[in-house]
């Protein structure tokens, strides 16, 4: 079965094809950086029309890459919630128009929940049952099986989930105030740094000198698994005005930021693996591409005997890959799509803790 993703939620729009037999076949991406970057962040409108002009092209590259048709797609799975309204409505707009047109089924899919599962699209290209057999029916090496914790982390959310299979999400904690992609974003623009911000905050965190500027660790210590970041930034703010910053102060204090940051994350989500009794841990969204995270949190798990699954790096930022998969995911449990019939809901807003 060949299941076409498509993902538009925010400033990337993603076209993919994954066969449930072989993996997937191709995928592309067109970021939108370069267009948002005179602005400072997203231009919802912008971005909307962008998704217009890139669907097209994407899907035709897409299909040569995978030396198939339009003919050979069984299934579309898009992106219908959360992100921006309108391209939100783009990319579901072309997705239920292409199915109607090729008379196969629509599938709305939950953009953090494409993210959550991608880690095991990046491991053989397969999901694990239950007990741990592959439901492709190939033999698996990545020892990833349900239910396991979930880091979802990126510029609109910082979430702790607890996953018993596809569609069974159970939230254990989350961010009271800014996610903490957002914090790094908006701590970027603090300290002068380009658009997009997080990771121009941690290519300069790489020559400085964590310790010498002392930020407060938020809520590490607070007995639950919710997050705040907002204080860090202001904390941030006041020592950038305390003094004139030199390169080596931006850079000590670009350093001291990303330990915060990944400290706290890596504790509640070590806390949480403590919690639920699980050992495995998958990683997801942009802010899971971060080096430091990736270290902190491989050796905070080391320590409790657990392991860290991440995505490829080029599936951490969005993509179409991750939505055709987890698309084919809710398939092969038997989910029954609604044939295409030209109308749709795409939810702008929508926990993903709420998804059946």
């Amino acid at each position: 079965m060949k299941v076409l993703g498509i993902e538009s939620s925010c400033d990337e729009t993603g076209v993919a094809l994954y066969d449930t037999e072989r993996g997937l076949l191709g995928h592309a991406v067109h970021t939108q950086v370069a267009m948002h970057e005179a602005y400072g962040g997203v231009v919802p409108e912008l971005a909307s029309r962008d998704h217009i002009r890139r669907l097209i092209p994407l899907l035709e590259l897409v299909l040569t890459e995978a030396s198939c048709t339009r003919l050979d797609i069984d299934a579309i799975a898009y992106t219908a919630g959360p992100g921006l309204a309108g391209a939100l409505l783009v990319g579901a707009s072309f997705a239920e128009a292409l199915a109607l047109a090729l008379d196969v089924p629509a599938l709305p899919v939950h953009h953090l929940e494409g993210h959550l599962l991608s880690p095991l699209l990046a491991n053989q290209d397969e999901a694990l049952d239950s007990d741990g057999t592959p439901t492709s029916g190939h033999q698996s090496t990545a020892k990833l099986s349900f239910p396991f914790v979930a880091l979802l982390v990126s510029g609109g959310h910082t979430q702790l989930m607890r996953v018993a299979r596809v569609g069974d999400y159970q939230l254990l904690g989350e961010s009271l105030d800014d996610a903490a992609g957002e914090a790094f974003d908006k701590t970027a623009k603090l300290l002068g740094l380009g658009y997009p911000g997080g990771p121009a905050l941690a290519k300069l965190a790489e020559s400085g000198k964590p310790g010498r500027f002392k930020l407060p660790r938020p809520m590490l210590h607070s007995g639950d698994l919710s997050f705040s970041f907002s204080g860090l930034k202001t904390a941030v703010l006041t020592a950038a005005r305390a003094r004139k910053l030199s390169e080596a102060d931006r850079a000590d204090l670009a350093a001291e930021f990303q330990e915060a940051v990944t400290e706290v994350l890596a504790a509640k989500a070590v806390a949480a693996c403590r919690q639920q009794r699980l050992s495995s841990l998958v990683v997801a969204g942009g802010v899971g591409a971060n080096r430091r995270l990736r270290q902190r949190l491989d050796q905070a798990m080391a320590k409790i005997g657990g392991r860290v699954f991440y995505p490829a790096l080029e599936l951490c930022t969005d993509n179409g890959a991750m939505i055709a998969f987890a698309g084919s995911q809710r398939l092969l449990q038997g989910e029954l799509p609604v044939p295409a019939q030209g109308a749709f809901v795409v939810r702008p807003r929508w926990p993903l803790d709420q998804v059946s």
